[in-house]
């Protein structure tokens, strides 16, 4: 699975980031940036779990269908009936 990140943290180098990191850690406190990091992890694990679950519901989905498309036609027992009443009729 190829990842790119978005077009403004590609011109992001290890100057800006620094700077970046100083003004939240002036914005925040060093108090809170643990508590900041905490709910954001646990943010992020919870939208990749329901990510997940949402992909799965659509896998099942898809499996459900596949099998009846997949089912084998069953030849039709009007046709070889037809036959046998046209041939009863010739033989009388």
């Amino acid at each position: 699975m190829n990842v790119f990140p978005p077009a403004f943290i590609q011109g992001i180098g290890g100057p800006e980031l620094l700077i970046i990191l100083v003004i939240i850690l002036l914005l925040f406190g060093a108090k809170k940036l643990p508590e900041l990091a905490r709910g954001l992890g646990k943010s992020m694990k919870e939208f990749k779990k329901a990510a997940q679950e949402v992909q799965d519901d659509f896998n099942e989905a898809m499996e459900s269908v596949e099998p009846e498309k997949k089912k084998p036609e069953q030849p039709k027992a009007t046709a070889p009936k037809a036959q046998e009443t046209e041939t009863a009729a010739k033989d009388s």
